[in-house]
């Protein structure tokens, strides 16, 4: 039976029509102690969805929505280790991946958290030695430059967080300069090789399968960047010196020529997309030292806490994805933008575009049925100031409405010492503030906005408003916060995904195109094939090869 048959979902059908339809934000806005039924905390976070086009009683349909999709149940057994990924038939414990040392949490007779725990100290390890100055390359020089190869889940972690926390990096040690390369193309590597030593560079090679067809392409051409400059070295000592892997398989790891005390293993039931907090966020451990790592963790299992026990009506990330519910599947706005407005989190929209659309971007419900609703939104953004520069002319004006989630810091600078400095910036972060809650404000309010209102203005300077958003309110930005934030949007999307009855732990989407590119890229190299293509295809090859023939 689809959804959209069931009680809750029709009395949402019937609220929308006859009590919200016409409804706008400035009406919903003067109701008394909304921002007290609409705002709640947890984790260092305030989540207010005061802006969102729902009334109370919006609310109380959508929480009798999640009750009938079975909420409760479905977090019992995500935390649980129950096998929530259907199609690949295995848990999804990235939440075992933030449990404290002390806990015990046991899947099918294995202890899952003693594994975790295990691997967190083989991290500690490489960490330790690499920020000792002790972990040196083939010609005996201490490593300054580490490179992570990986590509999805495997880089856009680790680069959002060591980016949004190079303010944590440790100073007492022996530092080393963090890098990323994940293009195909090999851009990334071309642009950052010469800038750094080959004697002094070490490698992550970081692949759940350890077959992703970019990230060992890249691995290649390091390698033969290192073996082209270090020429008196042998190629097994250089791999064994110079690369570190992250996989779930050690016997590939092996076989590629890491050493087995280079490498940290996870688990099949760590999704790509949902792995920073495994070994795979060594990067972020070598750019914020192994504490700062570990205080993340500590801000993910805090939210992890707050979903597993909070009831439904108070619960963050079940309120946040309702709310989602409301505007993709009742409102019909198939577009969300994530507007931070703090420069430390420029990579987050990336980082959640993927965590999102990757998770609930499906048409077909765990019953193999073909979905009659619409699932995930298009979910984009930018750094909050600068997309105002850019694209918030459509938010405002455009012919499409788009939800907005802002993101933003109550405190900065804190720790700057000289005192003119800190006021200087602390003046920065106000206005960074004021244009935050000034541009949710104006589009819920459009003209209204203005004091006396707008009406008088020519039409293409008036404001309709109406546009809803969620603002989440952040005490400061640490590592505990980051952890929490993620987590928060990590459960927003299973509480979504569990609402549209779709397996939010699989990505079959994208295994096709991988297939059909190995397939095309046998014909470009060995000119056989190509007669097998469609005739867009066909002529895009040949044109390749006839500019390659002309150079």
């Amino acid at each position: 039976m689809s959804i959209r048959e069931t009680r809750a979902w029709q009395a949402l059908e019937t609220h929308y029509h006859q009590d919200m339809k016409d409804v706008h934000l400035r009406d919903l806005i003067a109701q008394d102690a909304r921002f007290e039924t609409f705002s709640k905390r947890a984790a260092g976070i305030m989540l207010d969805m005061s802006k969102q086009r729902m009334q109370p009683k919006t609310l109380e349909h959508l929480l009798a929505l999640a009750e009938e999709s079975g909420m409760k149940e479905a977090i019992k057994g995500l935390f649980s280790g129950e096998r929530v990924n259907k199609t690949e038939d295995r848990p999804a414990l990235h939440t075992a991946l933030r449990l404290p040392k002390d806990a015990e949490l046991r899947v099918e007779g294995q202890n899952v958290a003693a594994d975790v725990h295990e691997t967190l100290e083989r991290m500690a390890v490489l960490v330790d030695k690499v920020h000792a100055g002790q972990w040196r390359g083939a010609t005996g020089k201490p490593v300054t430059d580490v490179i992570n190869l990986g590509v999805g889940g495997s880089d856009l972690g680790p680069l959002m967080v060591s980016n949004a926390l190079d303010a944590f990096a440790p100073r007492d040690i022996h530092h080393v300069n963090v890098h990323f390369a994940s293009t195909i193309d090999g851009s990334q590597l071309a642009e950052l090789l010469p800038k750094v030593d080959p004697e002094t560079t070490l490698f992550i090679l970081s692949s759940k399968s350890f077959g992703t067809i970019d990230t060992l392409s890249n691995a290649e051409t390091a390698l033969e960047w290192l073996k082209w400059s270090l020429k008196g070295s042998k190629e097994a000592f250089i791999k064994q010196q110079h690369f570190i892997g992250v996989s779930t398989k050690p016997e590939k790891m092996s076989e590629w020529g890491i050493h087995e005390n280079h490498q940290l293993l996870f688990w099949d039931w760590v999704g790509g997309r949902y792995s920073l907090w495994s070994g795979i966020g060594l990067p972020i451990a070598l750019h914020i030292g192994m504490e700062g790592f570990e205080r993340l963790l500590a801000g993910a299992h805090s939210m992890d806490e707050h979903f597993r026990t909070a009831p439904l009506e108070d619960n963050l990330p079940v309120l946040f994805g309702l709310a989602g519910i409301w505007n993709v599947n009742f409102l019909n706005i198939r577009s969300l933008a994530v507007l931070p407005y703090d420069g430390r989190l420029k990579s987050l929209p990336g980082y959640f575009q993927q965590l999102e659309m990757e998770s609930n971007g499906k048409s077909v419900t765990n019953d193999t049925e073909l979905v009659d609703y619409s699932t995930c939104p298009v979910i984009w953004g930018e750094i909050g100031p600068n997309g105002q520069h850019a694209f918030y002319q459509l938010l405002h004006q455009g012919t499409q409405s788009v939800a907005c989630d802002f993101i933003v810091p109550i405190e900065r600078y804190d720790y700057i010492e000289d005192e003119e400095l800190r006021q200087d910036l602390k003046a920065q972060h106000r206005l960074s503030l004021s244009n935050c809650f000034a541009q949710s404000r104006v589009l819920m309010l459009g003209d209204d906005a203005v004091s006396g209102g707008n009406q008088d203005a020519p039409a293409y300077k008036r404001y309709q408003g109406n546009q809803p958003s969620s603002t989440l309110l952040i005490e400061q930005l640490t590592p505990e916060t980051l952890g929490a934030l993620v987590a928060l949007y990590e459960h927003k999307v299973f509480v979504q995904g569990t609402v549209w009855n779709i397996d939010s732990f699989d990505q079959w989407g994208v295994e096709l195109g991988k297939q059909i590119a190995n397939e095309t890229e046998e014909i470009l190299r060995t000119r056989k094939g190509s007669d097998a293509m469609d005739a867009s295809t066909r002529h895009l090859i040949d044109t390749v090869w006839a500019h390659t023939d002309r150079g």
